[in-house]
């Protein structure tokens, strides 16, 4: 697709649904995004979301996605301990997640870690720029790239982890221009997200596309449904017709024969069991 100039489409997914539907909607890369804490676990933070959370949400998508290629984050600490502990829990989730790919956020301290997977079979996805898991150490989540300094330092992460192995980088939160030069110097696709519309494709969280994200919304993020609309609609109108009794509508409940509901208040009346209630069907 980078070859032939034509974007890539990625998205996150969480369970089941959003990985059908990313799987029926033509996008080209679904990706279990750490962002699940927030967004579907109410964590403050990704870096409190554990590998065996990942596991379980990495099993639900990979049900609903079966065309896109599948990447997860891998999650933090998981690949901190060591090259031998990080290949463990990445053979986790691709075996029991269902996974085909992971997601690493770093630079050049993850070089031998990304030969390491990529030697095994595993295809590595590098993302730099603002890396949400360092948040803390990069003073929130802030734009990267915008001193000279700065920019260069992170096209020699990009280029360093494209030549490791790195099948694709994540370009996050750094300005257009870095985001289009990196990726001209580049021979591996480049997934933009706040990088400016010259990378070779662009994802964003599903919550943020589908407006059901209530927390901060980032400069580079376009929601482009309202679902959050239709749920607040929906259920306005759910609670309204059970509390004036227009749901469920006779057309919406089961009936029973005549002769059945006599026979059976003739029954409950020789039992003793009858009641108060109307005698009609």
């Amino acid at each position: 697709m980078r070859k032939n100039g034509m974007p890539i489409t990625m998205l996150t997914a969480y369970d089941f649904p959003t990985g059908r539907a990313c799987e029926i909607h033509d996008i080209d890369i679904t990706l279990v995004g750490d962002s699940l804490a927030q967004v579907c676990l109410g964590y403050d933070s990704t870096t409190r979301l554990t590998l065996d959370e990942m596991i379980h949400h990495c099993r639900a998508v990979s049900r609903g996605s079966k065309s896109p290629f599948l990447v997860a984050d891998m999650p933090f600490g998981s690949y901190y301990a060591g090259t031998d502990d990080t290949v463990r829990n990445a053979v986790r989730m691709v075996r029991e997640g269902g996974i085909e790919g992971v997601k690493i956020e770093g630079g050049q301290e993850w070089l031998e870690t990304v030969r390491k997977l990529t030697s095994i079979g595993i295809p590595v996805m590098a993302h730099v720029g603002l890396t949400p898991q360092r948040h803390t150490s990069l003073s929130g989540y802030r734009v990267q790239g915008k001193t000279a300094p700065a920019a260069l330092e992170i096209l020699q992460n990009a280029l360093a982890l494209q030549k490791a192995g790195a099948f694709s980088i994540v370009l996050e939160a750094i300005p257009r221009l870095l985001g289009m030069y990196i990726t001209q110097q580049l021979d591996i696709p480049t997934i933009g997200i706040g990088a400016g519309a010259q990378t070779d494709g662009q994802v964003l969280v599903w919550d943020d596309v589908m407006s059901t994200w209530n927390g901060h919304k980032a400069k580079f993020v376009r929601q482009f449904g309202d679902v959050k609309g239709e749920v607040e609609s929906g259920l306005r109108e759910f609670t309204t017709a059970i509390r004036e009794r227009s749901f469920p509508a006779e057309l919406e409940s089961y009936g029973m024969p005549e002769e059945e509901w006599t026979n059976f208040l003739a029954l409950a009346e020789r039992e003793g069991l009858g009641g108060a209630a109307e005698h009609h069907s």
